[in-house]
């Protein structure tokens, strides 16, 4: 017997339609970045299916790489870059390029400036993460998302439960640490009290500025985000 806790939501062709729609954007995406040898990921609701019309494209290059291959690999490509944004999560985190590829800022590519801390790799696989192959061959991901909520794909659309007191369990169906689980219920469940949080910095960059110059600008005058990168 299904826990009442436990919801499936079937798709329809809409929903369909529009998860063909973002996931060729997706495609497109990662193969102009495979055309010069950066491999990347599709993460969240569009790696686990459950689209809606506020959904993003979000790509990650899970690796340090150079801001003009990257640039460079999106442009020959086709792609007009919109705007571009440096930014730090929390004193912890890793700063993380973000090139927009819409005015909206809908479709977005993200890579660290400097090493991912594993929890911070994990943080991907938790939402749903998927390699364009995956993407070709119509699959999709069990992931988290901001709810809480554990989406898990079926043929029809996808089963959701809580989170919540299932973290070891929900670790292993995402197939990630626990820690991870922990963290994000921790940090949600804060953000739902008392709002979001205030970040370490974000900037947009000038159309001239570099990604790695600006950060090193940065650095220089932020003690919070040289610490960071001085950590191996």
């Amino acid at each position: 017997m299904i826990s009442p806790d436990v919801k499936e939501a079937v798709y329809d062709s809409a929903h369909w339609a529009l998860l063909q729609e973002l996931r060729g954007k997706a495609v497109k995406i990662m193969d102009a970045l495979a055309a010069r040898s950066l491999s990347s990921a599709v993460y969240g609701s569009v790696a686990r299916g459950d689209v809606n019309k506020k959904s993003d494209v979000d790509v990650i290059l899970p690796y340090v790489a150079s801001s003009h291959t990257v640039e460079l690999a999106l442009q020959m490509g086709g792609f007009k870059i919109f705007s571009r944004r440096i930014a730090q999560a929390t004193p912890s985190h890793t700063p993380k390029a973000h090139i927009y590829l819409d005015a909206l800022e809908e479709a977005c590519v993200t890579f660290p400036l400097a090493s991912f801390r594993s929890l911070e790799l994990e943080f991907y696989r938790f939402g749903g993460f998927q390699r364009v192959e995956g993407v070709k061959e119509e699959k999709r991901v069990p992931g988290c998302d901001k709810r809480l909520m554990l989406i898990q794909p079926t043929l029809r659309g996808h089963m959701e439960s809580p989170i919540r007191g299932r973290e070891r369990e929900v670790a292993r169906i995402v197939g990630v640490g626990v820690a991870i689980v922990e963290e994000r219920v921790r940090v949600l469940t804060r953000r739902e009290q008392v709002g979001r949080t205030g970040i370490v910095f974000s900037r947009e960059l000038e159309e001239d500025e570099v990604f790695e110059e600006a950060l090193k600008q940065v650095a220089d005058t932020n003690p919070i985000v040289r610490r960071r990168l001085a950590r191996k």
